[in-house]
């Protein structure tokens, strides 16, 4: 009985113990079986607690001094062009409506998945289109539906961009009635952004098709890294190709489950917030007024001296032509991924 009673009052002081670290915020490891009584969790499950503290094991805790409180989502939608620049089919050959679905299906699921741990983060879908056909708008409009996300859908009116776009490009050439469409749109979602956002914006065009993990890998991430360097961010989902082809000095960072390194160069789909819009508005819109070599340039000239991280390995797909270096990100299961987002009916 005596061996009974101290093992009564060993477990007593335990439970005392751990309502004294879980009330200052202090988390304790039980390396026996790798648990953490503080939260009741297991070492392999997410530790961290949105907008107070990032927890990765063995790196210890963050404090989160950036909390994410708003994410809007620009969804850039046109199904009557197949493709913006090139002549050659997309991977998996499919009418160009297709990947749109696909796309905005698996970002429904990526933003219902992070509402799970932000549940106190407002979240918003405002997808802009260019002459897609009704019943494609139909298809766009029953997915949204049926989200539980906020919503909007905005038409885009490219003759309100007709005199702020040089018709002439970098190479002296005309500029293409597709590409002025694209810029028209870009310049569409960055006022829509700069007017209507409050905090984080991801510009997403319409043929990248993310895992179900993406939005709240980035948004963990998007907390721990800025509460680290005291900066805002810029976070690229998708893990290019290209980004193998040379051997470039680079900094790597930890985000939430994977690791996220320091590019110079990306596409027009981002992650950042209303304040790095702001900053640097003059280079953001001097992309969609005139057509740069490479396009993206006034994005590559912002990377100087702001950080802009990609994952390893990606967080999304991007289906264009499989020989293309901005084409299929390495190590990841592309056909998987494009099978399970068919479910978008």
């Amino acid at each position: 009985m005596k061996v009974q009673k101290n093992l009564n009052k060993i477990n007593f002081l335990k439970k005392i113990f751990i309502k004294i670290c879980r009330k200052f915020g202090f988390e304790i490891i039980d390396q026996s079986n790798f648990y953490i009584p503080t939260q009741e969790k297991n070492l392999n499950e997410n530790l961290s607690i949105p907008k107070i503290k990032s927890i990765i094991i063995p790196l210890g805790e963050t404090k989160i001094t950036r909390p994410v409180n708003e994410l809007t989502i620009i969804f850039r939608s046109c199904t009557s062009i197949k493709m913006l620049t090139q002549k050659k089919n997309r991977l998996f050959e499919k009418d160009k409506q297709e990947y749109t679905f696909r796309s905005l299906n698996s970002i429904i699921k990526s933003l219902n998945y992070a509402k799970r741990y932000f549940s106190k983060t407002k979240f918003k879908i405002v997808v802009i289109d260019h002459n897609s056909k009704n019943e494609h708008l139909d298809q766009i409009k029953n997915q949204l539906d049926r989200s539980n996300v906020e919503y909007n859908i905005i038409n885009l009116n490219i003759n309100e961009f007709s005199n702020k776009i040089k018709k002439t490009n970098a190479k002296n050439e005309i500029v293409t009635a597709n590409q002025i469409s694209n810029m028209s749109n870009i310049y569409k979602s960055l006022i829509e952004a700069k007017n209507h956002c409050k905090d984080l914006i991801y510009f997403v065009e319409d043929d990248y098709i993310h895992e179900v993990k993406a939005i709240n890998e980035m948004i963990f991430t998007y907390e721990r890294l800025s509460s680290q360097i005291k900066k805002e961010l810029i976070l690229c989902p998708t893990d290019y190709p290209y980004l193998y082809s040379n051997i470039d000095a680079t900094n790597i960072f930890l985000g939430l489950n994977k690791h996220w390194r320091k590019i110079d160069q990306s596409l027009c789909t981002f992650l950042t917030s209303k304040k790095m819009l702001e900053k640097h508005w003059l280079k953001f819109v001097s992309m969609c007024e005139f057509e740069h070599y490479p396009f993206e340039t006034p994005l590559h000239e912002i990377y100087k001296t702001e950080y802009c991280l990609s994952p390893i390995p990606s967080l999304a797909l991007h289906c264009t032509n499989i020989n293309s270096i901005f084409g299929i990100s390495p190590n990841i299961e592309w056909k998987k991924l494009w099978d399970n987002n068919n479910d978008y009916k």
